[in-house]
This record gives C-alpha cells, sequence and structure tokens, in this order.
C-alpha cells in the first residue's frame, strides 16, 4: 500500500526589496547625520513610568491573590 503526495512549487517573487534602504539613504548614515527616524523616537522617561506602572499592577494582585 503506496501513498503517493504530491506538492506544488510555488515560484519566487521577481521584485527584490533590497532592506538596506537606497544609495541616498545609505550616505547620510555614512555621513553621520541623524536620521528622521529617531527625531520622533520613543521617550525613555515613558517608557520606564509605563513599566513600574505595570509592575506595581502586578504586584498589587499578587498581594490581594494572597
Amino acid at each position: 500500500m503506496t501513498e503517493e503526495s504530491f506538492v506544488k512549487v510555488v515560484r519566487m517573487s521577481e521584485y527584490q526589496n533590497e532592506p538596506s534602504g537606497d544609495t541616498e539613504q545609505f550616505r547620510a548614515f555614512a555621513r553621520g547625520g541623524e536620521a528622521e527616524s529617531t527625531a520622533g523616537g520613543p521617550n525613555i522617561a515613558l517608557i520606564l513610568v509605563g513599566l513600574a506602572a505595570v509592575v506595581i499592577v502586578i504586584a498589587v494582585v499578587a498581594y490581594l491573590a494572597i
């Protein structure tokens, strides 16, 4: 008793997306200019406050569960 199984092979896309970006973006990076995306980056103070709030909430829930 033999079972045959068939597998459909899908052709890869012809489109090649270069993840490093284009030449101008690389040149700006190499010159040491600050990237535009970092200007609106997350505020580290808000992240720390949020993390502290999560830890406090977990501690209160754990205390009440005892």
